[in-house]
């Protein structure tokens, strides 16, 4: 039977996704009350559902892979929010299709290495 898929996420492990500290996502968080508002336990602690972890990926790459100052990205956002997410989803894409070459790459390395140890 297959195991249900996690519904929310810790703080701690959307910055380990993102690669992100934790008090960068709770900045981001206040900077963009409209974007991205996590559920909260009864204690306060923050949940994160896949579309906040979305609009936090959407807020990183305006921030950190195109350069812009919060008020940018938040004009960026205000003006034509969809072809920023295509192009977020885009990047991560590639980000994640690079990650997969590069493991290809030292997998195919190391066999090389082996075979000329052999040989």
């Amino acid at each position: 039977m297959k195991e249900p898929e996690k519904k929310t996420f810790s703080i701690r492990e959307v910055a380990d996704l993102l690669k992100e500290n934790e008090h960068t996502l709770r900045y981001w968080e206040s900077e963009f009350p409209e974007l991205i508002e996590p559920r909260r336990h009864k204690r306060g602690v923050r949940a994160y559902q896949e579309s906040d972890i979305d609009d936090l990926r959407l807020v990183k790459y305006l921030v950190r892979d195109c350069g812009l100052t919060l008020d940018g990205a938040r004009k960026k956002l205000k003006n034509n929010k969809e072809e920023e997410v295509k192009k977020a989803k885009i990047m991560h894409r590639l980000r994640s299709i690079r990650e997969e070459l590069k493991g290809l790459r030292d997998a195919m390395r190391e066999a090389e290495g082996q075979l000329t140890i052999r040989n």
